[in-house]
């Protein structure tokens, strides 16, 4: 009897331990660029959706979704119109927010640089996102986008957006994941983006968003400098532009 009981004691202590840690898990994953799913609990966010529903055809609905500016590869209004937005809400700055007013969202939520809000499950602050370089003012000014920090069960996720390493970022503290942006003309080099990464000290960095002009940024090589200096900040490559 006694042995019984132990068994059953045990049972329950490992279907509760598996349990929180599904509930507690977080998962990223990349569709495009800057395209992105974030999957927790009973929530879904898309970020900056783009290429079309077929894109998101192996996900849920999602109950929230984040854009952080303006240009065609974060508010892009097709896929928008092709998704089922009927039960979501959308969180986005006045200058995105401005362009939604025809969509079939439940609620449209602004949030300008330096505010907070709190939701259910999970908070959101936007951070600034802007270029320092005289002849890169053109394609993100200060105070129209945001980037993210949104905390799910207290760990805290950064997504750049379209900045350069300004020093909203390189102030930010206890980042536990860090999307980092990286593509010319438009945001940074690897060079600043690692440095950045070295000032601010997240425990992971994702490379991501890192399409320019000429073609993808050698994330490998920003992986060589951030570990070279620091070898507590974890480097993960995700597959943002797949070939299928």
């Amino acid at each position: 009897m006694k042995i019984k009981l132990c068994l059953l004691i045990l049972s329950i202590s490992l279907f509760s331990f598996n349990y929180e840690n599904k509930k507690d898990t977080v998962k990223i994953t990349p569709i495009s660029h800057a395209t992105a799913v974030i999957s927790f609990e009973n929530e879904i966010i898309y970020l900056d959706p783009t290429g079309g529903a077929i894109a998101f055809s192996k996900f849920e609905k999602p109950t929230y979704v984040l854009i952080t500016d303006v240009h065609g590869d974060h508010l892009n209004m097709k896929t928008l119109n092709e998704l089922d937005l009927t039960s979501t809400t959308i969180i986005a700055p006045k200058a995105v927010a401005d362009q939604l007013q025809n969509t079939s969202a439940k609620e449209i939520i602004i949030i300008n640089n330096g505010e907070h809000k709190k939701f259910a499950n999970f908070s959101v602050e936007a951070i600034p996102m802007y270029n320092l370089r005289e002849e890169a003012l053109k394609f993100h000014t200060k105070g129209r986008g945001n980037g993210y920090v949104v905390t799910i069960n207290k760990e805290r996720i950064y997504f750049s957006g379209d900045t350069e390493d300004i020093p909203e970022m390189r102030n930010l503290k206890n980042i536990d994941k860090a999307f980092v942006c990286m593509n010319l003309p438009y945001t940074m080099t690897i060079e600043n983006a690692a440095d950045a990464v070295l000032a601010f000290k997240p425990k992971e960095v994702y490379p991501y968003h890192y399409r320019g002009t000429e073609g993808l940024s050698d994330v490998e090589k920003f992986k060589e400098i951030v570990t070279k200096k620091n070898k507590a900040i974890n480097v993960v490559q995700l597959d943002w532009y797949p070939k299928n």
